[in-house]
């Protein structure tokens, strides 16, 4: 298996995405709030002429709104041709791994048990394997309401 892999954390997590599903990482310079949405949609942002609608995994995970001091670190998608930008805490590496992608075992905090989606192993180091259309879709956004 050759696949790549983006690795990074998010409240706290260490996660694994497929890079497939990445267009870019930025570090976004303004987040716009939007009155009257959820928690977990931290507002709008520009990117190179494009509106990106700014996700907080963490506040969406754990009810808990990552902190945006700064410039806050995105992973930008596009997601049934909608543009996002997912707020990450850090991002570390993006390689493929040797062992490819491992059935869920152990404890695993049920917040995260509707995203996901199997183990990956990097440097010895489990990451929890998510889709970023996992944290979109609306049947997901409803679980975890």
């Amino acid at each position: 298996m050759n696949e790549l892999y983006l690795f990074a954390r998010v409240a706290g997590t260490p996660i694994a995405v497929r890079s497939m599903e990445i267009e870019a990482v930025v570090k976004v310079s303004d987040i716009s709030p939007v009155p009257g949405m959820p928690a977990h949609i931290a507002g709008l942002s520009a990117l190179r002429s494009r509106v990106l609608t700014m996700i907080d995994i963490g506040a969406l995970i754990h009810r808990r709104a990552t902190p945006l001091e700064g410039r806050p670190l995105a992973i930008v998608a596009d997601i049934s041709g909608h543009s996002y930008g997912l707020i990450v805490e850090s991002v570390s590496d993006i390689c493929t791994v040797s062992g490819g992608e491992l059935p869920l075992r152990g404890q695993l905090d049920a917040a995260w048990m509707p995203y996901a989606q199997a183990i990956v192993e990097n440097e010895g180091m489990p990451y929890l394997l998510v889709s970023l259309a996992g944290f979109i879709e609306p049947r997901q956004l409803m679980a975890a309401a």
